[in-house]
């Protein structure tokens, strides 16, 4: 990999708990940072944009890039599914000398923090209940019964991973917590 000129923020949580809300926030703050945009084999929502919210890659493309090592980290997050950060475009956020911000899923918030250690600043975000995750997930509008089910399922395992991570913003009130991540954020680039 690449020397390393930037930090990385890392915000990982439950489908649902808040973290995109939180990133457009640090994003918009003034910090110097850039969005890491995540790789993946889904397809895009209706309001997504390709390059933007996501690079939109088939399954058959994202297995050839994992096999040609193009990945600092990937997981296949629901049968099928892949996400992932690709090599190059961490690379060329760092050459413009700006600090990238991740939104992941909680393993692979664990798998970047890893990656980058003392450089990166995990924040686990916690939604006040599994009922008000459900209750966002459904507002969305986007999940079938079966696929609600599956993310609340997945999203009682993540919270166990929250000791993991350096600090938790608990989501229970939109302008609080983005304040909190923003002040949290400014201490550990001021380092």
């Amino acid at each position: 990999m690449t020397t390393r000129t930037g930090k990385s923020i890392i915000l990982s949580a439950p489908s649902g708990a808040g973290k995109t809300t939180i990133t457009r926030h640090l994003l918009n703050a003034g910090l110097g940072l850039e969005f890491s945009v995540s790789a993946t084999s889904r397809p895009a929502r209706p309001q997504e944009v390709h390059g933007k919210d996501y690079l939109f890659i088939t399954p058959d493309e994202f297995r050839l890039r994992i096999d040609a090592g193009e990945f600092v980290e990937w997981e296949e997050v629901y049968p099928g599914k892949y996400y992932g950060t690709l090599r190059s475009h961490l690379e060329h956020i760092w050459g413009r000398g700006h600090h990238a911000v991740f939104d992941v899923d909680v393993l692979g918030g664990r798998n970047l923090k890893q990656i980058f250690q003392g450089q990166a600043l995990a924040l686990f975000v916690r939604p006040p209940s599994l009922e008000v995750l459900a209750e966002r997930l459904h507002a969305r509008g986007t999940e079938t019964p079966e696929s609600l089910r599956q993310r609340i399922n997945k999203a009682s395992l993540e919270l166990a991973h929250e000791p993991h991570f350096d600090h938790v913003l608990l989501n229970d009130d939109r302008v609080r917590v983005c304040a909190e991540a923003e002040a949290v954020v400014r201490k550990f680039l001021a380092r």
